[in-house]
């Protein structure tokens, strides 16, 4: 689409966020896309080949590490939200719409993306717990979390010395 690396942009993550910064909404929301359907549908083919709770913890795991530590950009990919997003879709979609309204509470009420996500994720384990008592997917999402948290340590630290980026709401 003509724009920059967004490696090469803000937090250098080749995620949604900073195609945004890029300036095209329309490239943005093609990753967003990208990224949620990666986890998607690795998932959404091995639930429709088995109910085995342990290999679809599997794809769970694999999807998202195929995300984070690509091969073809030297292992350097990107947060994983969007991916934890699209295989929580896969296999817990109610979880999935109420982590998404959970994001979008935090995200409208502190305008930090980041700590959104971070909410979002680290709750999810824990709601498909309640809610399905599944140990084998609750486990998956704990470790989906902990990554999540880990590719995240840059923006807690920003978010601890109130430096972080806040989401700008445009006005008409």
């Amino acid at each position: 689409m003509g724009l920059a690396d967004p490696r090469s942009i803000g937090s250098g993550n080749p995620g949604a966020t900073n195609v945004l910064r890029s300036g095209s909404k329309k490239a943005a929301i093609l990753t967003l896309v990208g990224d949620v359907l990666k986890g998607f549908i690795p998932v959404l083919i091995t639930t429709s080949l088995t109910q085995d709770p342990w290999l679809i913890a599997a794809s769970i795991l694999g999807a998202q590490l195929g995300h984070l530590f690509p091969v073809f950009f030297r292992f350097q990919g990107g947060k994983g939200v969007a991916t934890a997003l699209g295989v929580l879709l896969a296999s817990a979609p109610s979880i999935a719409l109420i982590a998404a309204m959970l994001w979008l509470a935090v995200a409208m009420t502190t305008r930090y993306s980041s700590l959104a996500a971070l909410t979002a994720c680290i709750a999810a384990p824990l709601l498909i717990f309640l809610r399905f008592g599944d140990n084998a997917l609750a486990l998956v999402f704990a470790i989906v979390a902990t990554l999540v948290v880990v590719r995240h340590h840059a923006n807690i630290l920003r978010l601890w010395r109130g430096e972080e980026s806040r989401i700008q709401f445009k006005r008409k």
